[in-house]
């Protein structure tokens, strides 16, 4: 057992300011305990009795959900916990159990009036400990609760959206279906009529139809050009709704060579009536994979809105991929980062291990960092977002860096303070990267800032078995 001392209090941050004198006063009338490791310190119900003051070791503090521990704070060396001066609780609420051997002082409870009308300054100590405390019992109970909102929100978005969407995949699919068979059936009547490789050359147009509106779009002066060429070439073979025929297939990227291949295959009086089917046709594939590909944005967007809140999780650490939920977070965020035109660049070292986190609080400091850093380029012609992941064997670092405006270095080491911001207040409450903090420290992490004009990054630190 340490022998505590002075020195060993002041070198604590609660006790810096406090008088040599008081902190003897303060040691002569506590007492030493060690609790082994896997130990209760404490238990719902007992008396809270003490001030806990932790020389060395960790305690685990943590309620019980549903039958599982919910870890809302780790006691470590130079923590305070336990009494303190106006505090109202008589009773613990929580358990205490000690993750190693843990060395602890304890101040009697029944002492605290006479170190309230005769120490000052430790007074003053440990009311700011308590204010402390207050304070981010304070913003997780309004996180807990944001989060509770969120999940109750998306249950209610996902029984309202599931079944439609459900609904129009399977409608889609059925459609796509019955093309294919009256594409088989107009084969079928007209068999004689149509050369061979008929169907192949119409599937072939299809899928380059499908293809090239995913790829970028012509400019407004090629379309037009496209456009005006097919209408001459149309036109002269007397296709009627030349114009609207040829503002499709200019949007397929289709040109004049492809409308001729696709009349050697029918007889001479059939060119317009099957031209006029084949835009027909090429519009309703492609305007059913569109609905399809919408479909499953939407399916893809509940999906990662519950990952990201973790709704059918408990708060308990558990191994996950780290990149889950970044990825997810990308997701939920996506609105914002295309509205901002944002480019992101991800380099995921895929060997990491599975991470030892609480999923749900994790998934927040990503998107906080994330959201951040979309503000931070408000003004960049090109914003970049990176993303960067890497592993050491104990540890985990995930960097998101963005190229905006940096942060200035005499505000630097002010940016994790609570309720410090430099958005406007309409935009932010100062609140977003104390979060992050709190959470981190949560993981017995760390989380640091690097800046520079036009490039800053926030660097988080995780042990991969916290």
């Amino acid at each position: 057992m340490t022998r505590v001392t002075i020195e060993i209090l002041q070198s604590f941050a609660a006790f810096n300011d406090v008088p040599a004198e008081q902190l003897d006063w303060f040691l002569s009338r506590c007492s030493n305990r060690i609790i082994l490791g896997g130990n209760l310190l404490f238990k719902p119900g007992m008396p809270i009795d003490f001030t806990y003051v932790f020389i060395s070791g960790k305690l685990s503090l943590y309620v019980l959900n549903n039958g599982e521990a919910r870890e809302f704070a780790c006691a470590e060396t130079g923590s305070v916990h336990g009494y303190l001066p106006f505090s109202r609780g008589k009773v613990n609420f929580a358990y205490g159990r000690a993750l190693e051997n843990t060395q602890i002082l304890l101040f009697p409870a029944n002492m605290m009036t006479e170190m309230i009308c005769t120490q000052f300054e430790l007074t003053q100590a440990l009311v700011h400990v308590m204010s402390s405390r207050v304070r981010n019992i304070t913003a997780r109970q309004q996180q807990d609760e944001k989060m509770a909102a969120l999940g109750r929100l998306h249950a209610g978005l996902a029984h309202e959206l599931n079944n439609p969407v459900a609904a129009i995949l399977r409608a889609v699919a059925i459609l796509q279906r019955q093309l294919q068979h009256m594409r088989q059936a107009f084969e079928e009547v007209a068999a004689e009529r149509l050369s061979d490789g008929f169907d192949g050359f119409v599937n072939s147009l299809i899928l380059r139809a499908i293809a090239h509106r995913q790829q970028l779009p012509f400019s407004m002066q090629e379309k037009s050009l496209r456009e005006a060429r097919l209408v001459y070439w149309l036109e002269r073979r007397h296709i009627q709704n030349a114009s609207d025929t040829a503002d499709d297939f200019a949007g397929f990227g289709f040109t004049e060579e492809d409308a001729d291949r696709f009349l050697a295959y029918l007889p001479g009086q059939w060119a317009s009536s099957g031209i006029n089917w084949l835009d027909s046709h090429l519009v309703a594939e492609t305007l059913l994979k569109d609905i399809e590909e919408a479909s499953g944005q939407i399916d893809a967007l509940l999906k990662s809105v519950k990952a990201f809140i973790h709704a059918d999780q408990s708060h308990d650490r558990r191994f996950a991929d780290i990149h889950e939920g970044l990825r997810h977070t990308l997701v939920t965020l996506k609105y914002r980062l295309e509205d901002k035109n944002v480019q992101v660049i991800q380099h995921f070292d895929t060997e990491i291990p599975f991470v030892k986190i609480m999923i749900g609080e994790l998934n927040q400091v990503w998107s906080n960092l994330i959201d951040n850093a979309i503000d931070a380029m408000e003004n960049t012609q090109i914003p970049v977002l990176e993303l960067n992941t890497r592993s050491d064997g104990k540890f985990v670092y995930v960097s998101i860096g963005d190229n905006g405006m940096g942060i200035p270095a005499c505000i630097a080491d002010r940016v994790f303070d609570p309720f410090f911001s430099t958005k406007p207040i309409s935009k932010g409450t100062g609140l977003g990267l104390d979060i992050v903090s709190r959470i981190v420290k949560l993981h017995d992490g760390t989380v640091t800032l690097q800046s520079v004009p036009g490039r800053t990054e926030f660097i988080v630190c995780i042990p991969i078995n916290s």
